[in-house]
């Protein structure tokens, strides 16, 4: 099969915005650890989302910061929670494609960082992304890139069918012109950009069996292989049934004394000479 228009495969239904909120709970403050953004930065954040690190970036910096988002359905999201935490005013949320940025004239060379996560991995060509996140941050401004390399994630024990299952979901990747493995590709965007990799790192993304935030890593698990049911399903690699019965499968591991997910993203920094 031929791949399509890149696209994101899990939408932006209120079930998919519930699970993306669970999950930035999870993940922002060992994002923040290693973006270490400084007091008075100006940030930009691509492909922003429901904008939850974006104003995590901005209260660090203690600065508005710019985010883009091409999706109205998350935009309107990211608002209305902006708003109810009453930090409406650390947004500077714009409606944009990442693959042609509105900015402003004076605002390209301006920003000190420029921030990306989850984000390449869903585009036809990442490398016009960084390159413009290049362009966007000021001489020796700092570019983060943040992404998934799919083929890393390990469940011990192993549920029932998981590693044909976890397979197929990576399979729905090019299908929707998309990369499963772009965490691994990092560093050589940078460089190819036209930044200077200065760093890489891996931000681990798992937990065991005891730990209090366990259920959460699980449930997020349960959430991505439900949000790609439909494309794994009109592959034809799955049948309906047997989705069924590993991700029941996957909640009884979830349950065990001994059961741990491996996982890690991809996290590398650059910087515009």
């Amino acid at each position: 099969m031929e791949p399509g228009p890149s696209h994101y495969v899990h939408g932006t239904d209120p079930e998919e915005q519930r699970r993306l909120t669970r999950m930035n709970r999870l993940l922002n403050q060992a994002s923040l650890r290693e973006v270490r953004p400084q007091p008075g930065e100006r940030v930009l954040d691509v492909g922003a989302g429901l904008g939850q690190l974006t104003r995590a970036l901005a209260r660090a910096a203690g600065t508005r910061a710019v985010a883009i988002e091409r999706s109205e359905t998350q935009i309107a999201e990211a608002l209305r929670q902006a708003e109810a935490e009453g930090e409406a005013d650390l947004l500077d949320l714009r409606r944009g494609d990442v693959l042609d940025f509105p900015l402003r004239a004076e605002e390209w060379g301006a920003f000190d960082l420029a921030h990306a996560r989850f984000l390449l991995e869903h585009v036809p060509d990442p490398l016009a992304v960084v390159r413009q996140m290049v362009r966007a941050v000021r001489s020796g401004g700092r570019v983060v890139l943040e992404d998934d390399d799919h083929d890393v994630l390990r469940l011990w024990p192993e549920p029932p069918g998981f590693a044909s299952l976890w397979q197929a979901y990576m399979a729905t990747y090019p299908r929707a012109g998309n990369d499963p493995d772009m965490g691994r590709k990092l560093v050589r965007l940078l460089a190819e950009a036209g930044a200077r990799p200065s760093r890489n790192t891996w931000i681990f993304f798992g937990g065991c069996a005891g730990a209090p935030d366990f259920p959460d890593y699980v449930a997020n698990l349960i959430g991505v292989l439900e949000g790609a049911r439909s494309a794994m399903i009109a592959s034809g690699e799955v049948r309906d049934g047997d989705l069924d019965a590993t991700i029941e499968g996957i909640r009884a591991f979830g349950a065990r004394g001994d059961s741990a997910i491996w996982y890690a993203r991809s996290w590398a920094e650059g910087r515009r000479p």
